[in-house]
């Protein structure tokens, strides 16, 4: 069984810093609020207990590392 790891937006932007992909608080905080339609560009969610939002750290990691893989499948070299 996977064993989560849910990070705030801080400790997210510090997770994202550390693979080279460095935000500012505003442009994390943009990421994850919702927009017009409700959806937000990362799945963060709100913490029931705590009220913050939160996102699971291995997704967050999963996300970008996907996207990677579709731009050099993408490429031509």
């Amino acid at each position: 069984m996977k064993d989560f790891y849910y990070i705030d937006l801080e400790e997210a932007r510090r997770v994202l810093a550390e693979m080279g992909v460095t935000l500012s608080p505003r442009q994390m905080k943009r990421a994850a609020d919702m927009d017009a339609r409700g959806r937000r560009k990362l799945p963060f969610f709100l913490d029931p207990v705590e009220g913050r939002l939160k996102i699971e750290k291995g997704t967050l990691m999963k996300i970008y590392r996907d996207l990677q893989m579709q731009a050099e499948n993408s490429s031509k070299y």
